[in-house]
């Protein structure tokens, strides 16, 4: 099981109150609700291991650098050139939770990992690429998608309300949803783009008609090779259109496609049975007042 760790303390964040605090009245809703959210899964699928993949860079300057509007609206402050990760924009009582989040894992023991220049997304194709038996992929991001493989036994679990309900998302699901295997979702994305991320995507390409020109013609080669071919299927407008956006189309599959090739640290992604460091836990405990939702998930990850 491979958790998108930020996408999920997020959704913790806005699904907790915020009036969920330490001792010191500092905001816990976000470490709580994650906590609570690892043991769910545990309780309900009881994976062999479980890795917290993390965004040790969440903007990496070489999908910027192709694509320069990529999540340039989520900029909070940019960086010195050469000097470090542009700043998220992340609300004010979420940054403070985030070390915290970091600590209590490593103390439990639940592997958490990443890799510079790098998002979480990067190290969830990497380590799905390199499984040997069945993936789940717990995330709110559709990007993720791509990966879903019914052959491989790869599917992503998709919170749709809270952090308790989730769609199970295999190859039936994608196909009846955006008309485009799992593999075929990125292209689809990239066509039709995503303001959440800064693509622009092909103009006047919905998701509609995004899944028809794939169907008609396989694949994004196809559709570009369809561009220069008189008698290809497409009409003057879809012509144009995709023939003005080639330059974006040739450098949009890098950014958008995950990378599977990832240099990754030495770890033990086995579900812990016992805590790590058991003092550790206990003071970290003590010190933020997350009470119940450590208990709760250490008591699930003890059977």
């Amino acid at each position: 099981m491979l958790l998108d760790t930020a996408s999920l303390y997020f959704r913790a964040y806005f699904g907790v109150p915020d009036s969920v605090r330490a001792p010191d009245g500092t905001p816990v809703n976000a470490v709580r609700g994650l906590l609570d959210f690892i043991a769910r899964l545990v309780q309900d699928h009881r994976p062999d291991d479980l890795v917290a993949c993390m965004d040790f860079d969440w903007r990496p300057a070489w999908r910027v650098e192709l694509i320069p509007t990529y999540k340039a609206h989520r900029v909070a402050e940019e960086a010195p050139e050469g000097a470090g990760v542009d700043q998220e924009e992340v609300p004010d009582t979420l940054s403070p939770q985030v070390p915290v989040i970091d600590e209590v894992l490593d103390a439990i023991g639940i592997a958490r990992v990443g890799a510079a220049h790098y998002e979480a997304d990067d190290v969830i194709g990497t380590l799905t690429g390199r499984a040997t038996g069945p993936v789940d992929i717990v995330t709110g991001d559709r990007d993720l998608f791509q990966l879903v493989d019914d052959e491989r036994g790869v599917r992503v679990l998709y919170p749709v309300k809270g952090v308790g309900t989730l769609q199970l998302v295999d190859e039936s699901y994608v196909r009846e949803k955006y008309g485009v295997s799992g593999r075929g979702y990125a292209e689809l994305a990239l066509l039709r783009g995503d303001p959440s991320d800064g693509l622009p995507g092909v103009p006047g390409v919905g998701e509609k008609t995004a899944a028809k020109l794939l169907a008609a013609h396989g694949d994004l080669a196809g559709i570009m090779a369809a561009v220069d071919d008189p008698a290809a299927k497409l009409t003057p407008t879809q012509r144009k259109r995709l023939a003005e956006a080639r330059p974006y189309v040739e450098v949009a599959p890098k950014v958008v496609q995950v990378a599977s090739d990832v240099a990754l640290p030495a770890f033990d992604p086995a579900l812990p049975r016992s805590p790590r460091d058991p003092g550790g836990v206990e003071a970290l405990a003590e010190r933020w007042g997350l009470g119940g939702s450590l208990r709760r998930l250490l008591s699930t990850l003890q059977g």
